[in-house]
């Protein structure tokens, strides 16, 4: 589950698919999460969407 910092549905996706890549290329479940979390958070900031 992304973390609740992440509300839009395109976002939401976007973790699931990053931390899914993630684990195929063989990180553990909570590194993969945290990156996928990281870096969905990066997009939304370079995009100017607000921080909910």
């Amino acid at each position: 589950m992304p973390p609740r910092s992440i509300e839009s549905n395109k976002r939401k996706r976007q973790y699931e698919h990053i931390k899914e890549s993630e684990l195929k290329r063989g990180m553990t479940e909570e590194d993969a999460e945290r990156i996928a979390a990281a870096t969905v958070n990066k997009l939304r900031r370079e995009k100017g969407e607000p921080r909910k």
